[in-house]
């Protein structure tokens, strides 16, 4: 049996494999110093950039309460309109209808239309144009005052503020030893609640 001898590479192989041995090793290298970050595209350790979230928090001043927005009750004149012409496209581009309000500041209005066209007992709107809680926040809707999530919503906020136990505020509203200044003061407590919370 003969042997056969396998020919040396050629220069220009072996030099072929001493490059990407040169590579290999760079890369291996350069992997082995690169420090785990958050993510790859991060050039900063996890540590640091919790060190640096921590102590930009730590250093940061309290918040600061923005101060409630100027509301303005509907005009008086609409007070003895009837609700269907609140929902008119001149009424409410008259009065600045079609805005998004928060429930906290449905509330707040809810409460300005209660002082400014008096307070309902027993039905959403009497005589004089006055309104309970809920006709309140249906003139602001009618109006186009937020929308009906927002109406849903700040009603949450009402019902939640006077508790289960109370039954619903429609016929809280209504009850015969009930004030006006009760019903804002419900009216209020809600909107603080509403604000509290973000909404």
């Amino acid at each position: 049996m003969s042997t056969r001898t396998v020919p040396s590479a050629t220069p220009q192989l072996d030099h072929l494999a001493f490059t990407a041995d040169v590579l290999v090793g760079e890369i291996e290298r350069y992997l082995a110093a690169r420090v785990r970050t958050a993510h790859p595209l991060v050039t900063k350790t996890t540590a640091e950039l919790v060190a640096e979230a921590l102590g930009e928090f730590a250093a940061s001043p309290a918040p600061v309460a923005a101060p409630a927005p100027q509301l303005r009750p509907p005009a008086a004149i609409l007070r003895h309109l009837p609700d269907w012409c609140l929902s008119l496209p001149v009424v409410r581009a008259w009065h600045g209808g079609g805005r998004y309000i928060t429930a906290a500041e449905s509330l707040e209005l809810t409460a300005l239309v209660i002082e400014a066209f008096g307070w309902a007992r027993g039905s959403q709107r009497d005589q004089q144009g006055g309104r309970c809680i809920f006709g309140a926040q249906y003139a602001l809707h009618r109006l186009g005052y937020g929308d009906v999530h927002t109406m849903r919503l700040a009603s949450g906020y009402l019902q939640n503020t006077l508790g289960a136990e109370a039954g619903s505020y429609q016929v809280w509203n209504s009850h015969p030893d009930r004030t006006r200044e009760q019903v804002l003061a419900l009216v209020r407590a809600a909107a603080a609640n509403a604000r509290r919370d973000g909404q």
